[in-house]
């Protein structure tokens, strides 16, 4: 929306500057996104008068000028052909900056005569595409700023124009009464009365309306007059300049009309050649495949169910977008009906939508329009036809109803300070709703025709904080609801949720947001992709099911970093995957992903690939962070999207898994495009138990006096025994007695024959109340042994 500052005090009586405006405006809710003031872009340029003119020495087109100037006399060589001693110009010190040549003025010889300075053309100061010659003016005084000449002589020129954002809420600033209703109630300024017109019709209007009975939904109200006798031509030049200042072509002075009221008032109208008119207009819907030639030029064909204005030979408007050319008005306009109606603003957003019309009219009647000023503004728009191009007009004619929007709120002081936390006086709230045209009685507000936007009493109070101004805010702590140190608001889960993410990020992991959609294909790698996930209605077709694991989403953002050159990457993700559609088929994940190599190449060859160690060294971390407990099982039986024999499961038994890791599937890699090495982990933190005590104190640390014992011990058993199975049963020989095993030897091949391998494991037995004796310890060793023995079949390795 824009608008000049001269238009502006049409409506509201103020001193205030462009800048003070601006400020306001934006602080007042109505954003604003630019002001081009033409004085600013002026203020370097002076009055000057040459005092004589002489032809250059060494060129036929230049003539050398004395010039008397704010800054004394000076020479300048000039090559227009009005150069003449006497006259009154434009001068450029050097130093200033000229826009329409987007040169910076410097003291410089022209064919060997020096010249300080520059005597400027319109089109050298973008006035205007004048440059037959330099500027000569009728009237000024030597060193008066030549934008101070302007604003008194031509202030058109030198109009500022301010352009803001309009919310969809807000349709009365679409009209600059609407703009300047708010900056009165600021108190910026008062605002003007509304002008008022009351047009008697000089005969019966030749032409009727009609509603069709199925378009009433559609068109309220259809109101008009003819206006015959005009002499339609070019509009006056005030009106010329302000349609150009904020963008708008001037056509002619009846199509001028029409457009400044659209911007004045937010009131949209149109102007159909009475002379071109067959019969009567009816409005209609569309049954589908009526063609017309809008006034943009372009034909449109009309959908079953869209509005149009028709006479006896068709359409000839599309209802609330835009008029039809054949009966668009011309110089040889002499008869014209004019329109003011009043639409259903969804019904002309989806046919602007369908037929990709963008107009000013479907702009303003898709956010709405004022009801009750559709016959004031007619009579307006009528008064100022009359007023330019002559004619005498008809009674007016109408069709449909003004639909009824009269509503009232109660307006409560207290709510100002419950609600926004402002300490606003009623005197002060009760003066910010009459400015802003509420009618008050006792303590109900009745709300005005042009805001549709206020719907109930918290909106009351919006306005009144609005304009009294929410930068007035300031902060309150929130009182506590008891006194002392406050209790956690967090849940256990949102602690382990944060307690993840600081976690990997401090094992060197970059923090992924994906998706909760993707695609079937990726959806089935996961045991995903049926149709309890799959969505109604998708953004895409790769956003087409919700996911089953967030290892989909961090492969999918692996493969995007490798296409781009991203090789090495560490990404970890906590959010919910999802086994099902209802609102509790889904389960919190914490995600890493590791693809490449442990770090950058360097002289010390330090770099290796990533491996499974790596995803399970990580996947601990993850679960110290969160309180699992320590003492857990390593099994296999993973989901199919990881590796067969590289992936564990760490459990706190069969059937209570906290956490799995492990190099991924190939055929996973390969389907979603990742280049390996890929090693992940997930963590599952709802299914780590909560400790038993909930407080925030730490139990006392358990550190034995007594001296621990380690045993070696090499089994040779068949090649296909995992490591794993033989430590979980070394483990399980004495769950107190024994506090840690790990393998630190393997050895294929040799004497042990074909398909047997030797695993070494050491034995950590830690006593808790007295020291072992040897006895004890042997005791220990065999059932270790057996344990063993039973499981994978090992024996000792001679």
């Amino acid at each position: 929306m824009k608008f000049t500052l001269s238009w502006l005090k049409d409506h509201l009586d103020t001193q205030a500057t462009v800048d003070e405006i601006a400020e306001t405006l934006t602080d007042l809710g109505l954003e604003v996104e630019g002001v081009f003031d033409p004085a600013a872009r002026l203020a370097g340029f002076t009055i000057g008068k040459v005092l004589a003119a002489v032809q250059h020495p060494d060129a036929d087109r230049l003539r050398v000028c004395r010039v008397l100037t704010d800054q004394g006399e000076k020479q300048i060589v000039c090559g227009a052909p009005n150069a003449r001693e006497g006259i009154t110009v434009v001068v450029a010190h050097p130093g200033t900056y000229v826009p329409g040549i987007d040169t910076t003025i410097t003291v410089g010889k022209i064919r060997g005569v020096e010249s300080h300075g520059m005597m400027c053309s319109e089109r050298e100061m973008e006035l205007s595409d004048e440059h037959e010659g330099i500027i000569e003016l009728p009237s000024g005084e030597v060193g008066q700023s030549f934008a101070a000449w302007l604003a008194g002589n031509d202030p058109a020129r030198v109009d500022p124009v301010i352009e803001i954002a309009i919310t969809p809420n807000r349709p009365d600033a679409l009209g600059v009464r609407g703009i300047a209703r708010d900056l009165a109630a600021r108190g910026l300024g008062t605002l003007k009365p509304a002008p008022q017109a009351h047009v008697e019709g000089q005969f019966p209007c030749p032409l009727s309306v009609s509603i069709d009975e199925d378009t009433r939904d559609g068109c309220y109200v259809f109101a008009g007059r003819v206006i015959r006798g005009v002499t339609n031509g070019p509009s006056p030049q005030w009106l010329q300049d302000r349609l150009r200042a904020i963008g708008l072509r001037p056509i002619s002075a009846l199509v001028d009309v029409t457009n400044f009221f659209t911007y004045d008032r937010n009131r949209p109208l149109h102007v159909f050649d009475a002379g071109k008119v067959a019969g009567n207009l009816r409005i209609h819907r569309a049954q589908g495949g009526e063609r017309l030639i809008a006034l943009d030029d372009k034909e449109y064909t009309l959908a079953p169910g869209q509005m149009a204005i028709s006479d006896d030979n068709g359409p000839q408007s599309i209802g609330g977008v835009m008029g039809g050319l054949p009966t668009g008005c011309t110089d040889e306009t002499t008869e014209v009906f004019l329109e003011s109606a009043l639409w259903n603003h969804i019904q002309i957003a989806e046919t602007g939508r369908a037929l990709k019309i963008n107009s000013d009219a479907r702009y303003r009647f898709e956010r709405g329009v004022d009801p009750e000023f559709n016959f004031d503004g007619l009579d307006l728009a009528t008064e100022m036809i009359v007023e330019l191009c002559g004619g005498e007009p008809s009674s007016m004619v109408a069709a449909g109803e003004v639909p009824e929007t009269a509503r009232a709120y109660r307006l409560d002081p207290a709510r100002v300070q419950s609600l926004v936390g402002m300490d606003i006086p009623e005197a002060e709230q009760r003066q910010t709703l009459t400015r802003l045209g509420f009618r008050l009685e006792g303590n109900m507000a009745y709300v005005p025709s042009w805001r549709p936007d206020v719907q109930g009493e918290a909106d009351l109070v919006e306005e009144v904080a609005r304009i009294a101004s929410l930068s007035r805010l300031q902060g309150q702590p929130m009182p506590r609801a008891q006194a002392g140190v406050p209790k956690p608001i967090l849940s256990p889960l949102q602690r382990r949720e944060q307690a993840a993410r600081r976690t990997c990020a401090a094992l060197g992991y970059n923090e992924c947001v994906t998706y909760a959609f993707i695609d079937r294909a990726s959806a089935e790698l996961f045991d995903g992709g049926d149709d309890a996930t799959m969505l109604a209605n998708p953004i895409s077709s790769e956003m087409s099911h919700l996911r089953p694991d967030l290892l989909a989403g961090l492969l999918q953002a692996a493969a995007r970093n490798q296409a781009r050159g991203f090789a090495d990457l560490a990404l970890f993700e906590v959010g919910h995957a999802f086994d099902g559609g209802e609102p509790g088929d889904q389960h919190l994940q914490v995600a890493g992903l590791l693809v490449g190599r442990s770090a950058a190449r360097d002289v010390h060859g330090s770099a290796r690939a990533v491996d499974v160690f790596d995803a399970r060294a990580d996947a601990e971390a993850v679960l110290a962070a969160l309180g699992a407990p320590t003492r857990v099982q390593i099994l296999r039986e993973g989901a199919g999207w990881w590796h067969p024999g590289r992936h564990g499961r760490i459990c706190l038994g069969p059937r209570k898994m906290l956490a799995v890791f492990g190099e991924l599937h190939p055929k996973v890699l390969r389907e979603m495009d990742v280049k390996g090495p890929a090693v992940a982990f997930t963590v599952w933190p709802e299914e780590i138990p909560l400790p038993r005590k909930t407080g925030a104190t730490r139990g006392a640390l358990e550190v034995s006096d007594l001296q621990a014992v380690e045993r070696d011990f090499a089994f040779v058993v068949d090649r296909d025994v995992a490591a794993l199975d033989l430590v979980n049963a070394a483990a399980g020989a004495d769950k107190t007695l024994i506090e840690d095993v790990r393998v630190f030897d393997e050895f294929i091949g040799g004497s042990l024959g074909e398909g047997r391998k030797s695993l070494a494991i050491t034995v950590r037995l830690q006593p808790g109340d007295k020291t072992l004796t040897e006895a004890e310890i042997e005791a220990v060793s065999k059932r270790i042994v057996e344990k063993v023995g039973k499981a994978t079949g090992g024996v000792l390795r001679g």
